[in-house]
């Protein structure tokens, strides 16, 4: 949750803030944060990265998607969105009801739950520091780096693009090594 909020706090400064004028009126702002909040929806979504993260999670496509919606709007909005307002920045065409958009909430909260005990119950049991979990610490740690570069790329201007081709080669790295977590392993692989 924390490098969602640090994404996120870094989406709210760069983009929403940027483009909401204070002098605009509240539905202007609204209207306009309903826009970026869906831009950046999109791009989180696509980002090759967490496709493969959410491929192999426990939350489905919607589940991240209205968690992340309820997330940027509980903690970037000046004023906070009820259920309907938040539905309606999901990026499906169709409508989606203030029961569906809870239900989906409350599922996607309980699975990320789950998952936080799952790993304290394999930590108490000792099975995390078992070597078997060493190439998930070393892609949690890529990770870290990888976050690391993206946000040090928009905190500075200069030198972007040597930058840039960092965070690619970075990129490319964790893809490969997920991708390879990801596959389920035969008794033969071990």
């Amino acid at each position: 949750m924390r490098r969602t909020h640090c994404h996120l706090k870094s989406f709210y400064r760069e983009q929403v803030y940027e483009t909401v004028s204070l002098n605009d009126k509240p539905e202007a702002r609204r209207l306009k944060f309903n826009e970026m909040s869906q831009k950046w929806l999109q791009r989180a979504l696509e980002d090759p990265i967490t496709k493969i993260l959410l491929k192999t999670s426990n939350l489905t496509k919607t589940q991240l998607e209205t968690l992340l919606i309820d997330i940027l709007a509980e903690n970037y909005l000046d004023k906070s969105l009820n259920y309907d307002e938040k539905g309606r920045l999901r990026l499906t065409k169709a409508a989606v009801s203030r029961g569906s958009f809870n239900r989906t909430l409350k599922q996607a909260k309980t699975n990320v739950t789950e998952s936080i005990y799952t790993i304290l119950l394999l930590s108490y049991l000792g099975i995390i520091q078992s070597t078997s979990l060493a190439p998930y610490l070393e892609a949690a740690n890529k990770l870290q780096t990888y976050t690391d570069a993206y946000k040090e790329l928009s905190d500075q201007e200069k030198d972007a693009g040597v930058q840039l081709n960092i965070i690619n080669v970075i990129r490319e790295e964790l893809s490969t090594m997920l991708e390879q977590l990801a596959k389920p392993k035969t008794s033969m692989d071990s």
